[in-house]
């Protein structure tokens, strides 16, 4: 997998990576002179981030190889889909680092994943093919993953002698539990979509169908029922979420009370309880 984005409001953006894509509803900045092929387009709300193989736009600077959680800004967005053929990390650049690379070039792949974990919209990872190790964890730091049942996904590192590094040790535990989680990293096992939905992994299991985007097909699904909700609210929601299942239940819940509070002043709420009234869809605008 690769790097993720978010389109505008009412507009769905996505990546394409070897197997495995991540679809965003809601609202991203880019980099200057950086858009990805396409069409879709809508004013700015929040951070976005970019990787290797984003197609730079007329003028524009040359993509840079490798990773970065540098954030920038660009007024308007223009989404449709990023294609990579990397599935997680090249073991063959690998091989030809020394000791002293590796570290500093794990780090950057965290910060991208942490930064896609952080973006303040829903992000769903619809693995088709493989995801295995950096792919899973990207995965992972989505909030919904859907998969092909013929799909492969694991953290293998272990058979590298090595361990996950862009945050397989603590997100996979936090998602599957730490028993399982262990013996998946121990044994650096590979599952299939079955396999993956039995242990609560992925969220959905679908038929791959003869185009090989099952997966992605039900992401945009899914993402669809997402987009006609309030822009804050769905921030504020996943922050509340987030924050509260890593405290107690009595923190959980003021952090719910703090994070409602955001809601009640903006023009958003009243919108909605006035479409609620007159029976119509409402028009939010993310304030």
């Amino acid at each position: 997998m690769a790097a993720a984005v978010a389109a505008a409001p009412g507009v769905l953006g996505y990546l394409h990576a070897g197997g495995a894509r991540l679809v965003a509803a809601c609202s991203a900045w880019l980099c200057p002179g950086l858009r990805l092929p396409g069409s879709l387009a809508g004013r700015r709300v929040g951070p976005a981030i970019w990787a290797q193989g984003w197609v730079p736009a007329a003028g524009g600077p040359a993509p840079k190889r490798g990773y970065s959680s540098e954030m920038k800004t660009e007024d308007e967005l223009r989404v449709r889909h990023l294609e990579e053929e990397n599935r997680g990390a090249d073991l063959k650049e690998r091989a030809k680092m020394s000791s002293s690379e590796v570290g500093p070039f794990v780090s950057k792949i965290r910060a991208v994943i942490n930064d896609i974990a952080n973006l303040p919209v829903p992000t769903i990872a619809a693995i088709d093919g493989l995801a295995l190790g950096g792919g899973l964890e990207l995965a992972l730091a989505c909030d919904i993953r859907i998969a092909a049942s013929s799909a492969k996904m694991g953290l293998v590192e272990t058979k590298l002698a090595i361990i996950p590094g862009g945050g397989g040790t603590q997100r996979l535990p936090r998602t599957i539990g730490m028993s399982l989680a262990k013996e998946l990293i121990f044994s650096a096992r590979v599952l299939d979509g079955q396999e993956a939905k039995a242990v609560g992994l992925i969220s959905h299991v679908l038929e791959q169908n003869q185009e090989g985007d099952a997966a992605y097909r039900k992401a945009l699904d899914l993402a669809r029922e997402f987009l006609p909700q309030g822009p804050v609210a769905m921030r504020v929601a996943k922050l509340a979420i987030n924050q509260g299942m890593e405290v107690d239940l009595v923190t959980g819940l003021a952090i719910e009370e703090a994070c409602y509070a955001q809601t009640i002043p903006t023009k958003d709420r009243l919108e909605g309880l006035l479409a609620f009234k007159e029976k119509r869809p409402p028009r939010y605008k993310g304030e």
